[in-house]
């Protein structure tokens, strides 16, 4: 179990949101924490804890008059971590190698591989050919749907038919690395985790797979650690303290080690 952080980037600027109140529309978002700081700050602050695998997330549509200030910043983060970070947030097979070469590790995509409610997987496979299967995460964000989840895209605004399960999961390992899934309907509330989501990526035995949404207080970490049976990561965000949280960044990684050599 390893703790993956994370750099949120909306309209230029570090964030932590509620990932359900994003609108592309006006640029909205309800905030739960706006960063005095400069994404290469939390960047350094990653490497020196000699933390790999963050992930860097750009919020605003491509289109939006922010994306080049929010890119401008999501660069800043990976020039001060070389190899140390992934970006996610608007990836397409046209620029890819842009962020690869600007020191991430992997790209993150979703949308432009599920659309109209399904995968496509031609540009899947176009993507792995072109960053190769050893850079690409597939962002696998979902939300419940009565008793199932389903991938949401779009920045978490759309909902598809391709429901989360470990079928599904195993189908796509086959040409990504990792695999980042937000839990959207918890993401950025503060109110604990999607227990039955982290149970079933539990029951997954692949490639890794990073949790995110919800996490609270340490034991949720533990929860985590158990109902992912050890093979979880987590990413930590609005509770945390570098964010305006009460979890401790270093007690934060203490717990994800400690369970990592039970």
């Amino acid at each position: 179990m390893e703790f993956r952080p994370c750099i949120d980037i909306h309209n230029g600027k570090v964030k932590q949101i509620v990932g359900a109140s994003l609108k592309d529309q006006g640029n909205r978002a309800t905030e739960n924490f706006v960063a005095s700081f400069d994404a290469d700050y939390y960047a350094k602050l990653y490497q020196e804890a000699g933390i790999r695998g963050g992930h860097v997330i750009l919020l605003n549509s491509v289109d939006s008059e922010y994306y080049e200030a929010t890119k401008t910043q999501a660069k800043k983060a990976l020039a001060a971590y070389p190899g140390g970070l992934q970006i996610g947030g608007g990836i397409r097979a046209d620029n890819a190698m842009e962020f690869l070469n600007a020191g991430a590790s992997h790209v993150i995509v979703t949308s432009y591989v599920f659309q109209d409610g399904r995968i496509l997987f031609d540009r899947l496979l176009a993507l792995k050919d072109i960053v190769g299967k050893d850079r690409l995460v597939l962002d696998v964000s979902c939300r419940r749907v009565g008793e199932d989840y389903y991938v949401v895209t779009d920045r978490w605004q759309k909902v598809t038919s391709e429901k989360v399960t470990t079928e599904l999961l195993d189908r796509l390992a086959e040409y990504c690395d990792e695999f980042l899934i937000h839990a959207v309907d918890v993401e950025g509330k503060n109110r604990g985790i999607e227990r039955d989501l982290a149970e079933m990526l539990g029951n997954y035995d692949g490639i890794p797979v990073t949790y995110a949404g919800g996490v609270h207080a340490y034991e949720d970490i533990r929860l985590l650690g158990e109902l992912g049976k050890g093979r979880l990561n987590v990413t930590v965000g609005s509770a945390l303290d570098l964010f305006g949280g009460t979890l401790s960044f270093e007690k934060i990684l203490k717990e994800c080690r400690e369970f990592a050599v039970k």
